[in-house]
């Protein structure tokens, strides 16, 4: 069978090649419990602290964000944070990742990951890996994420800086088509 000529002009083949993944940057399956009356999910299990599925991460603060329908919300970037994330199965947020440490071993590398969307998952951001999100759903989405650092708004001790949201380009934020 032969293409047309439009069409042979536009063909691709699909990459199935697993993307690389950024230094330090993890992703934890939880499991979710189901019965007649709903579901339920372990989050992080603490021992002093210290959450189990995630080496060398203490919990310091827990903290809950809401999401607009279509809203990106980036890039953020901290430099002493790790942040760990998780996003309800019922909602399906696009998070963008890309490595701004200098001389990393996977310097400028970006990642796309999609939480929620019918799974239980953490994701756990290092220290220099810049991040933000955008609501792929129709409703509200959100973000519970714990934090080994207490957040201050106070400029000498803030932690928490800003790049803008298209840094890796305005596409990287498009739900991919075809």
């Amino acid at each position: 069978m032969d293409l047309s000529p439009e069409a042979k002009r536009a063909f691709q083949l699909q990459s199935y090649t697993p993307v690389q993944a950024i230094d330090g940057v993890e992703l934890v399956d939880l499991k979710r419990f189901s019965d007649d009356g709903g579901n339920f999910t372990e989050l992080v299990r603490l021992g002093a602290g210290r959450a189990e599925a995630l080496r060398d991460f203490t919990v310091h603060q827990v903290n809950y964000s809401e999401v607009e329908p279509g809203v990106i919300k980036a890039f953020h970037v901290h430099t002493r944070q790790t942040d760990v994330w998780y996003v309800p199965p019922s909602d399906r947020m696009l998070v963008v990742l890309l490595d701004v440490r200098k001389e990393s071993r996977t310097e400028t590398v970006r990642m796309r990951v999609t939480l929620g969307n019918g799974a239980s998952k953490l994701l756990r951001i290092p220290p220099g890996v810049a991040h933000g999100v955008r609501n792929l759903a129709v409703t509200t989405g959100r973000v519970i994420y714990f934090t080994d650092l207490h957040f201050t708004a106070q400029p000498s001790q803030c932690d928490e800086g800003r790049l803008p949201w298209d840094f890796a380009g305005a596409d990287i934020w498009e739900p991919t088509k075809g």
